[in-house]
């Protein structure tokens, strides 16, 4: 009776794993499904030149996410710590205290502690192309596993907000080989992505790191490919296509019509990167000042605005986006007055500094030779049609532009060696001193090679300077003086663009305009 019901039990077991089989199987591929679905497919323009942020001159969605910095910017743009817990400035400021959260780890598996960081921000000091966002750093002490000191020579009071940009985050240099390089190989940093493979000119793939903070969470993706596709109608093709996920940088032209279909988000943040039509300085063709008055009273901004960003974008004229701390109200009135669109003005200028349309065939002449110059573009189709516009606005005072189409990574190669005569590009970071380190300061100008003692010595002060109020006035004082000067031509500011689909959950930094991965969750 006992081995009756016995096997008329199992028979009802297996009857039931066969009837019911098919059900099991499908939650079986259902769960492996699930898994592709939970990866996050990110299209974007442009390839990183090196995920080393020591190696490269730029960074993006791309790379970022490798890393994580010691302090940060909330969501109202004030300085807080991140992997730090707190720091302490020590007399006149030429010191600082750092006090390390005790539980960051690198993708390594092992510990962000201080010396660590002290041997990361010695080899940025020593090879980055930006280690000059870090000071004049004399030395870095490591006081306790977890506690650094870092003395500089004078006082430099960007770091801080310096120091919320992936450019000092700091990464593991036991990844690195004896002559410290690499890190291409076997990347680590503590970011929330751990990189798994690089694939040039195709795709990035990370997946989330385990041991990040995710808030209490469990992060809300299995995996993020970056892929690179430069031209934005195979871009946005394959964002309806369901092949993309995320859609950085939308195409303007396309906003209006991803608005309509109801499965996509349209996420707009405000930008913080000034785009700017620049030149080389030395050239002899760009000493006299009243040619360069002439270049920036012939652009119209509003037009291209409107005809290659679809009007989303704030014109700017000052020598700072509004985001930026340094930013003044007044500089910006101040150049807008002087440089709003007026040909006349500039054809005057022009022929002020010798050239005049001797032929009378539309381009000016000085000395038996034309104002023709070449104008460096990267491979951004929005970026292309504006160059475009500022050509034909150019031509209307005389001057003659012919269009290159560059690499993103040959401009940043190229340009501080002044290979370029003109170029547009732009920059973005949140401190004025942007304008000593990148553009403006002595021996530092990687793409105008604008060259002013004055302003050098304006803005080396700005840089030492602790007091706050001291500083904004020292950098309105260099502002005034750029757009009297005008060694460049400040255009607008982009509205940050990103399309989506199939997320839960999904957020934007409102500030710094990157991906919040700890929010990203991908629909179930």
């Amino acid at each position: 009776m006992k081995r009756r019901s016995f096997v008329f039990f199992t028979m009802l077991l297996i009857l039931a794993l066969v009837l019911s089989g098919c059900n099991w199987w499908n939650k079986s591929d259902s769960n492996s499904k699930e898994g592709s679905n939970r990866e996050v497919i990110v299209g974007l323009v442009s390839e990183p030149d090196s995920v080393d942020i020591h190696r490269t001159s730029s960074t993006g969605e791309a790379n970022i996410p490798l890393y994580d910095t010691l302090l940060k910017l909330d969501n109202d743009g004030n300085i807080i710590p991140n992997l730090i817990t707190d720091y302490e400035v020590v007399g006149d400021g030429k010191e600082v205290i750092f006090n390390l959260k005790e539980n960051a780890v690198f993708h390594s598996g092992k510990p962000v502690n201080a010396e660590a960081v002290k041997l990361s921000f010695e080899r940025l000091v020593a090879s980055s192309p930006f280690s000059t966002n870090a000071g004049e750093i004399d030395n870095i002490e490591v006081l306790s596993e977890f506690s650094f000191k870092i003395k500089w020579k004078n006082q430099f009071a960007p770091f801080f907000i310096n120091a919320t940009t992936p450019f000092l985050a700091p990464l593991d240099v036991s990844v690195l080989d004896d002559k410290g390089e690499g890190f291409e190989k076997n990347p680590s940093g503590s970011g929330p992505l751990k990189l798994k493979e690089i694939n040039r000119g195709d795709s990035l793939v990370y997946e989330p790191y385990k041991d990040f903070d995710w808030k209490g969470q469990k992060p809300g993706f299995d995996s993020v490919k970056f892929r690179f596709i430069p031209d934005e109608e195979t871009r946005i093709l394959e964002f309806k296509k369901g092949n993309v996920d995320v859609l950085l940088n939308v195409p303007y032209q396309y906003i209006e019509d991803l608005e309509k279909d109801s499965e996509v988000t349209i996420k707009r943040v405000p930008g913080d990167v000034l785009s700017y039509l620049g030149w080389n300085n030395k050239l002899p063709i760009f000493q006299d000042v009243n040619v360069r008055q002439a270049i920036a009273l012939a652009i119209d901004r509003d037009s291209i605005i409107d005809n290659t960003l679809n009007g989303e974008a704030q014109a700017v004229f000052g020598p700072l986006p509004k985001a930026a701390f340094g930013y003044s109200e007044k500089i910006e009135t101040m150049a807008t007055d002087k440089y709003t669109r007026d040909t006349g003005a500039a054809k005057k200028l022009l022929s002020e500094a010798g050239w005049k349309d001797i032929n009378k065939d539309g381009v000016v002449m000085k000395d038996g030779e034309e104002f023709s110059v070449d104008l460096w573009v990267d491979d951004d189709p929005a970026n292309q049609r504006a160059a475009q516009v500022i050509q034909s606005q150019l031509m209307e005072i005389g001057i003659k532009i012919t269009i290159s189409v560059k690499e993103a990574a040959t401009i940043i190669e190229q340009t501080p060696n002044g290979a370029h005569e003109m170029l547009l590009w732009s920059f973005g970071w949140p401190d004025a001193d942007v304008l000593n380190f990148l553009l403006f300061g002595k021996d530092k100008s990687k793409r105008l090679h604008y060259e002013n003692e004055k302003i050098y010595s304006i803005l080396e002060k700005g840089a030492i300077e602790m007091d706050q109020e001291a500083r904004l006035k020292l950098y309105e004082k260099a502002q005034e003086m750029l757009v009297e000067e005008s060694p460049f031509v400040p255009l607008y500011v982009k509205e940050n663009i990103t399309a989506i689909r199939n997320f839960e959950s999904f957020e934007i930094h409102p500030i710094e305009g990157s991906i919040e991965w700890t929010s990203v969750k991908v629909k179930e």
